[in-house]
């Protein structure tokens, strides 16, 4: 054998016997590879920890790494950057407000320190504001309940004329403010406030400004201020003020609803809608408020309505950030009532389980002519069961609406029920859920035997049939609490299928619970 064989053989020997140690060097150097390969498409964010403190660094694109990379068994460095990356530098930190530290008076006493941070309630949130004659503005907001029940805010309302001549002058006064939800406010409250000027303002357009004050609430070491513009009105604007402050209203009767939320029957709105357009009468209209109600099968009745200029919808929904009382309902009024207090002879305020009721010989324009000489009547309330009907319409009552089936009427005695009401907006200056505090006028509460409503609880969120309990008598006891059948609102039932088949057609007539 020949030195050149031996040495052959002995390097395939070598080879093989190292064959193990030859596998893991080379899966070393193929997963290197794909390591490498693998950072080329994702981004590498950098952060430092220096004594402590965090600073971040802007992320950048591996395709502005160099790729003169070293890349050892230990870590990954990089190595150099592209030289025409530019990294902005970090924004720097607000500057910490400097703390008050205890401290040991001379008397040996030690002084405790309180540091406040962030704020508990907003201390205004603007909804609207409206001009209420030509000296006269309201504003409706929510203010912190805390606020208001342990402090004296107080609110100064400026107008700044759009012009400087001598015509109009810059102006301060003194805001009133009022508290219609009579305490019933959680984190904040409905506040309204009244900016009354000695003069007219506005001729030419200008800007409402408010002055909100905490005068020390909260933190009686601190007094703070917050402006903002209420109302921007243009010379236009004020034009078309002055024509509608002199025109008859465009409505006779108007409809101001709370916030409707839940999930709400479809059905029983349809039969609420077509009762009261047909009561109203053509110089009607509602004002419905979304606060989540209006679901999609809710707009489907609507929607014919509001086509035929019966109903106006808005949606409320954002209100639910600020937590106030029942959806904030007494801050959706007060904006009805002086969004539309121009527009309408008469406005009502109840509930869409709600049925105002008139005597068969009466309609509701005899009514309100004969409570003309007053601001404000209040409206009796007609309990109803929502469950007991008829055996008579057993097997049937599907068929049926839901007020023209429910006939039983609570006549338990010697209690207080809520009543609802009915004002002529212009006399009002803020206004509540169940009646108005806030009038320029009389108020009557003796409507009995003229106007009421039949009260159906409980029926408007249900989406099923409301005939739990069928009876076979006129008089019964339940629950500790006495009926008897009541057939007023049946018998009208049929008028008023018909009425809606008249005004809108056959396109509500599936309508489901």
């Amino acid at each position: 054998m020949t030195t050149k064989e031996k040495e052959r053989k002995m390097f395939v020997g070598v080879i093989w016997n190292c064959a193990a140690e030859l596998k893991f060097v080379l899966t070393a150097i193929l997963f290197l590879f794909s390591l490498i390969t693998i950072l080329q498409f994702m981004p590498i964010r950098f952060s430092t920890n220096l004594g402590g403190s965090c600073v971040s660094v802007p992320s950048i694109t591996a395709s502005a790494i160099s790729t003169s990379t070293i890349i050892d068994s230990v870590s990954v460095s990089v190595s150099a950057i592209n030289a025409s990356t530019t990294i902005p530098p970090s924004p720097l930190p607000p500057p910490s407000p400097s703390l008050d530290k205890d401290e040991v008076l001379e008397n040996g006493v030690i002084k405790r320190a309180f540091n406040p941070f962030g704020s508990a309630a907003y201390n205004f949130i603007l909804m609207s504001a409206y001009r209420g004659g030509f000296d006269t503005f309201a504003v409706m907001g929510l203010a912190s309940k805390p606020l208001h029940v342990y402090g004296k805010p107080s609110y100064q309302c400026e107008w700044i004329p759009n012009t400087n001549d001598n015509m109009e002058k810059h102006i301060n006064v003194s805001g009133t403010k009022i508290l219609p939800d009579w305490g019933y406010g959680r984190v904040y409250t409905v506040l309204v406030i009244n900016c009354t000027f000695p003069f007219p303002v506005g001729n030419n357009g200008g800007k409402l400004l408010i002055h909100a004050t905490t005068n020390g609430g909260g933190d009686a070491k601190l007094n703070i201020t917050d402006t903002f513009c209420a109302l921007t009105e243009s010379e236009k604007d004020f034009t078309k003020f002055i024509s509608t402050f002199n025109k008859p209203p465009k409505y006779d009767f108007l409809y101001c609803g709370s916030s409707l939320y839940g999930n709400l029957s479809p059905q029983r709105v349809r039969e609420w809608l077509a009762f009261h357009v047909r009561f109203f009468g053509v110089k009607s209209h509602f004002v419905i408020h979304d606060a989540g109600g209006v679901h999609e099968g809710l707009m489907a009745v609507l929607k014919p309505w509001i086509e035929k200029g019966y109903v106006t919808l808005q949606d409320i929904r954002d209100q639910e950030r600020f937590n106030g009382y029942y959806h904030n309902q007494f801050l959706i009024v007060n904006d009805c009532l002086h969004r539309y207090r121009f527009q309408a002879k008469w406005m009502f305020f109840f509930d869409v389980d709600e049925y105002i009721f008139v005597p068969k010989k009466s309609t509701i324009k005899s009514v309100v002519d004969s409570l003309s000489d007053y601001t404000q009547f209040t409206i009796e309330q007609m309990p109803m069961s929502n469950k007991l009907c008829l055996e008579e319409d057993r097997g049937k009552s599907y068929r049926k609406w839901g007020f023209e089936k429910l006939v039983y009427k609570d006549v338990k005695r010697g209690i207080r029920r809520d009543r609802k009401y009915a004002v002529q907006p212009r006399n009002v200056i803020a206004t509540g859920v169940h009646m108005s505090q806030n009038t320029v006028g009389k108020t009557t509460h003796n409507t009995e035997g003229r106007i009421k409503y039949f009260h159906y609880h409980g029926t408007i969120a249900e989406h099923r049939e409301p005939c739990r309990q069928l009876v076979n008598a006129t008089t019964i006891t339940v629950d500790r609490t006495p009926y008897e059948v009541d057939t007023t609102m049946r018998d009208i039932a049929g008028t008023v299928k018909r009425f809606e088949l008249k005004m809108i057609g056959s396109t509500l007539q599936r309508t489901r619970q």
